[in-house]
């Protein structure tokens, strides 16, 4: 049986990052046809950089995971670099937004204009691991496809270019400062495969990489949704009220756009809301206290489905995304959607599923759309129907299976 392998910064049944979920539900399902194997860090809190898990390998739903130890970072040193090598990230961005880095590929296929700095900032990031990487470069020709995901972290960089012509890159890309990076250039036209996760993700690179972007299309991915919960108990045990905006996800900064303030907002406006804000998922920054504005903490798959049912509105506010699982997760439960029109593939979701999804850039914008769906039934019993309709028919399984066996088996 051909061997198949994962890679990926952290892997766990309990670790609730989009990328690695992302990982475990296709990694299982490729189980039977292939020896399927991950091979990440012992990280599991990627601000710390702690050794979480054991050295050695764990067998999880049949995969085989092998986990390596991280090196020791310094964490001024990797914003030493972040900071250095701005200028080329900025360039290539500048160059992005009027219109000539695609085609100035035709010139420059591959840039190292600080190539060499942004090397250093990879070898300073808190999941870089040269025992993993040294593992892969010495064990390549074991497998017949190597995986890495996410263009953000070390794993893509090395993985990808210790063997290019096995390697399917899943890059989990957004228009953020990091893909404008120079070194991704030597990944991107060199691998045998780019899986995007959308058309829009897929537009992206694109305009960013230019003619020389590897063979490339869509796979994707399908959900999970897990029996539910006893809802009395889970309402119970976290608190939950009996209307609720909820967000799940990595509770950080970054992913939440002024969810604070907008929904603040939007209470203080319309007094008669009964809505809380529930907040489900590990905490990475400091929490916002506010007594309408609450905090579960990591939960388990099937509390999560229950919580989700229960919602009365789910929300998205990131402006980075390649995919969003829980939008697919909320629409397959027929739950009405609200979610950032600043990026580009949530918007696409919205306008690809008749609006089963609503979208706001503003806080205006943001107090609209809420009180719109706070206080019509009808419209979120619509929307739910159009979502469920939509992940049927984009989503499933099989078609997305089909699709990522078909890559590995083109490999040579």
């Amino acid at each position: 049986m051909d061997k198949v392998a994962f890679v990926v910064v952290r892997y766990g049944l309990d670790v609730n990052g989009g990328a690695e979920y992302h990982v475990r539900m296709l990694a299982e399902r490729l189980v039977g046809r292939y020896d399927v194997e991950v091979l990440t860090t012992c990280v599991k809190d990627y601000i710390t950089g702690e050794k979480h898990y054991p050295v050695g390998e764990e067998l999880i739903n049949g995969v085989r995971v092998r986990r390596f130890n991280a090196d020791p970072i310094n964490a001024d040193m990797e914003s030493s670099y972040w900071r250095k090598t701005k200028k080329a990230r900025k360039l290539r961005r500048f160059l992005y937004r009027i219109h000539l880095l695609t085609p100035l590929s035709y010139l420059f296929p591959v840039w190292r204009y600080q190539a060499a700095d942004e090397l250093n900032l990879l070898n300073s990031h808190v999941f870089y691991s040269s025992q993993l990487f040294s593992f892969i470069e010495e064990h390549k020709d074991a497998y017949k496809a190597i995986i890495p995901i996410s263009i953000d972290f070390p794993q893509m960089h090395y993985a990808a270019l210790a063997a290019p012509e096995k390697t399917i890159v899943i890059p989990t890309m957004h228009n953020h400062s990091g893909a404008f990076r120079s070194i991704l250039t030597s990944v991107f036209t060199k691998v045998a495969y780019v899986a995007f996760n959308t058309r829009a993700e897929e537009k992206l690179g694109e305009r960013v990489f230019g003619h020389a972007l590897a063979p490339h299309g869509i796979i994707s991915v399908g959900i999970n949704i897990a029996e539910p919960a006893d809802w009395e108990m889970t309402q119970a045990k976290y608190k939950l009220p009996a209307e609720y905006l909820l967000y799940v996800g990595r509770i950080e900064v970054t992913k939440l756009h002024h969810i604070f303030t907008y929904f603040l907002s939007y209470k203080e406006k319309y007094k008669d809301s009964r809505l809380k804000l529930v907040m489900v998922g590990g905490l990475f920054s400091e929490p916002f206290l506010h007594p309408d504005i609450m905090y579960t903490g990591f939960i388990d798959e099937s509390e999560k489905i229950a919580i989700i049912q229960h919602a009365k509105i789910i929300i998205n506010p990131s402006k980075h995304e390649s995919l969003s699982l829980i939008l697919l997760e909320a629409m397959s439960l027929k739950k009405a959607m609200l979610v950032n029109g600043l990026c580009a593939v949530l918007k696409e979701h919205c306008k690809e599923s008749h609006n089963a999804a609503l979208w706001y850039t503003t806080k205006r914008g943001f107090i609209k759309r809420l009180r719109q769906l706070d206080v019509s039934e009808a419209l979120r019993e619509e929307m739910g129907e159009k979502g469920f309709n939509y992940v049927q028919k984009n989503y499933k399984w099989d078609l997305i299976m089909e699709r990522l066996v078909q890559q590995i088996e083109s490999l040579k």
